[in-house]
This record gives C-alpha cells, sequence and structure tokens, in this order.
C-alpha cells in the first residue's frame, strides 16, 4: 500500500526563494507543482474548466504577492493551508459570480422582505463539499503523480508496467504476469522494489521540493 501521509512539510528555503519574484526558475517550480494541484482542486469544487483555469491564475498572482508577508512557521499556519485559503476564496469567487445581481424590490413591505433570501447566501456553501478534504486528496495526488514521473525515470519499463497494473491500476498479480509475460514471483519483487522507490521519492519530495 502506498503511504497516504499528508503532513507535506514545506521547506522554508523554496520559500525564501519565491519570495524573490524575479527567481524565475523556482517559480517555475513552483508552477509546475501547484498550478495541477490548485485547479484540481477548483474542478473538484465544483468550477468548470474555464473557472479553474481563473481561480489557478488568481491564486498564482496572490501567492506571488503575499509571500513576502508570509512567515514559515508551521506550529502557526503550514503553507498547505495558507495556500488552501488562497485557493478557497478564488473558488468560492467563481461560484459567487454565477448568481445574477437580485433586483431591488419596488416597495419594502417588512412582512416580505422577512421572507426574502439575499441572493449571496443562496450560494452553495464552500464549507459544505468539504474543500479541506478534497484539498487534502489533491495534495496527495500531486505528491504520488510527482514521485511516480521521479520513479518511472529510474526503472525499465517493464518493471515500472508491473508496479503501474498491479499497485496503481489494482489488477490481481496473476493478471499482470499474464499480460506482461512474467512469472507471479516477478511480479511481486518488482512491487516491493519499486514500491520502496517511490516511498523514498514521496520522502525526497517533502523533504525538498514542497
Amino acid at each position: 500500500m502506498l503511504p497516504k501521509d499528508d503532513s507535506c512539510p514545506t521547506r522554508p528555503s523554496l520559500l525564501e526563494r519565491l519570495k524573490d519574484t524575479e527567481n524565475q526558475q523556482s517559480w517555475e517550480e513552483f508552477n509546475a507543482v501547484y498550478g495541477p494541484l490548485i485547479r484540481g482542486f477548483a474542478l473538484k469544487a465544483g468550477c468548470t474548466e474555464t473557472e479553474a483555469d481563473e481561480v489557478t491564475q488568481e491564486t498564482m498572482a496572490a501567492a506571488a504577492q503575499h509571500l513576502p508577508e508570509f512567515r514559515y512557521d508551521p506550529k502557526r499556519c503550514s503553507f498547505k493551508t495558507w495556500l488552501l485559503n488562497l485557493s478557497r476564496w478564488r473558488v468560492t469567487d467563481q461560484l459567487r459570480k454565477r448568481l445574477p445581481l437580485a433586483p431591488r424590490p419596488a416597495s419594502s413591505d417588512a412582512s416580505e422582505e422577512g421572507t426574502r433570501t439575499a441572493i449571496i447566501d443562496r450560494v452553495p456553501d464552500p464549507a459544505g463539499v468539504e474543500l479541506e478534504k478534497l484539498w487534502d486528496g489533491e495534495w496527495r495526488e500531486t505528491l504520488l503523480q510527482q514521485a511516480s514521473a521521479r520513479v518511472k525515470a529510474q526503472v525499465d519499463l517493464k518493471r515500472w508496467q508491473i508496479f503501474d497494473l498491479y499497485v496503481l491500476k489494482g489488477w490481481k498479480p496473476r493478471e499482470v504476469a499474464r499480460a506482461l509475460g512474467v512469472n507471479v514471483g516477478w511480479v511481486y519483487l518488482t512491487k516491493h522494489r519499486v514500491g520502496r522507490l517511490l516511498k523514498q521519492e514521496l520522502r525526497n519530495l517533502e523533504a525538498t521540493l514542497l
């Protein structure tokens, strides 16, 4: 089984480098990791493709603007939570934009006004879709994708196919062995060896990239 630890401590040195908005390499690294994370989060929160693109762009812009103010202190607020808040606010904005402005009534009868619901209150509550859980899921998926890409570059194609079918896609060992022309023992051995590499890359990501 793949680890589900989502603590993902953010490396302070990377945050320091990102505070320099002219550091192109660091921002490209940041965009490559967190852009898909933010976009996937927005889509699962109910945004359309276009809205998710806007959420991603606006969140990235906000991160660039506010990172100089950010102080890395995991005990008070982790970078993961900080970025979640930036993304959640942009998702909420996109959902609110869908609603037309409510026309003001010609007369202001008190009893009638008491039964009206402000149009802004009819926007789906983002907390209702458990955005933090969605964010955690996207966070783990981002780590797994990054780590998998690194491991895939380290092993031969056959070993990666075995691991992908057995562990990531959930095939039975005998099905994998039959499909790829190997014995079942080799399937188990490959799972162990490639899985160990994947766990190591996940730890490396947590310690260096993120």
